[in-house]
């Protein structure tokens, strides 16, 4: 068999990032890290119903700064991956493709999973 010499496609570092592919790339991070963020809401469950010790054990790390921390990083990307998704509905609908309509919905899912997290943070403390 010969060896067809073909163009190879260009990649990441050829393309200038816009907010489409970026927030798509977001799209699977978030996804990923909503499964590991369900990893620690399994252990604070199963410590909870392994008793005082366990439970003391995984409050103590959810309620230090690095659980406080993750907490707050899994809260915008539960907002940010719902928003998004939102968004994709729209898509599958058929809806949004337009260059500008993609550009102000991507933004407003940018703004919006930030509002929503600073939200929910706002009124977790408020109502300690």
């Amino acid at each position: 068999m010969a060896h067809i010499e073909r163009p190879i496609s260009p990649h990441l570092q050829i393309y200038k990032p816009q907010i489409s592919s970026v927030l798509s790339i977001l799209h699977r991070i978030t996804g990923a890290a909503l499964g590991f963020g369900l990893l620690l809401f399994a252990w604070w469950l199963i410590a909870a119903a392994s008793g005082p010790e366990a439970y003391a054990c995984a409050s103590g790390f959810i309620g230090s700064v690095l659980g406080r921390l993750i907490l707050f990083g899994f809260t915008w990307a539960l907002f940010y991956h719902f928003c998004n998704g939102i968004r994709h509905l729209f898509w599958d609908m058929g809806k949004g493709f337009e260059l500008p309509v993609m550009h102000r919905t991507g933004w407003a899912v940018v703004a919006g999973s930030a509002a929503l997290t600073i939200l929910v943070w706002v009124l977790a403390y408020a109502l300690r």
